[in-house]
């Protein structure tokens, strides 16, 4: 019993200290144990947490652990750091970002006809803001860039993987400012992050940017 409770508090204090998520793999190489049994001892903590209804919480995200804070204590948390980083979409980006993570890979041209507008100004901002990413081209004529969600869109928005996602009536009826508030501030113009190198952007994409 001593070694299991030494064990959880082990566990706990490496978590604590990692600010990204810690992957189970890197977990049982510092614990050396295996994973059958760090899952289970995590799940322990899990529960634990969300027993105790305090200030912390243990999830699952990115594909790793991560303490994060109770929700129940945000809007008084984002008073007192009001420097907390946030990101700026506007609607149509955000929008944008809902298409993507539902029919990713997704090239621009379907993105288009699924909004009925252009959305290379969109996706430009997404890459910059390094929520979404080019993961690939479609073996089609003209090959044309596939478009995903990146590790930092789970974190950002506190999923372990793409599946966790909830599921909408129709894909452009989520709002992602809803479904993570702390994070997102609604603009009405699509904002580029200032300190991207737009040279990095797939070809496509480079003159909407400019």
């Amino acid at each position: 019993m001593e070694d299991r409770v030494y064990t959880k508090g082990l566990i706990e204090a490496l978590l604590f200290l990692s600010s990204d998520p810690v992957k189970l793999s890197s977990l049982s190489k510092s614990t050396g144990l295996e994973k059958p049994e760090l899952r289970e001892i995590l799940d322990e903590l899990i529960l634990d947490y969300q027993e105790k209804e305090g200030g912390f919480l243990l999830r699952e995200i990115a594909g790793g652990y991560q303490f994060i804070t109770n929700q129940k204590y945000s809007d008084v948390l984002s008073q007192i750091f009001k420097d907390k980083k946030r990101e700026t979409l506007s609607r149509g980006t955000l929008d944008t970002l809902a298409i993507i993570a539902y029919k990713q890979p997704v090239t621009l041209t379907e993105l288009d006809e699924i909004r009925g507008v252009s959305s290379r100004a969109m996706v430009a901002s997404l890459i910059s803001k390094k929520l979404v990413k080019a993961v690939g081209q479609k073996e089609v004529p003209g090959r044309p860039t596939l478009y995903g969600t990146t590790n930092e869109f789970l974190l950002h928005f506190g999923l372990s993987k793409l599946a966790d996602l909830p599921t909408p009536v129709e894909v452009k009826e989520l709002r992602f400012e809803e479904f993570s508030p702390d994070s997102i501030v609604v603009s009405d113009e699509t904002e580029m992050n200032p300190e991207f190198d737009t040279n990095l952007l797939p070809e496509e994409l480079k003159e909407e940017s400019l």
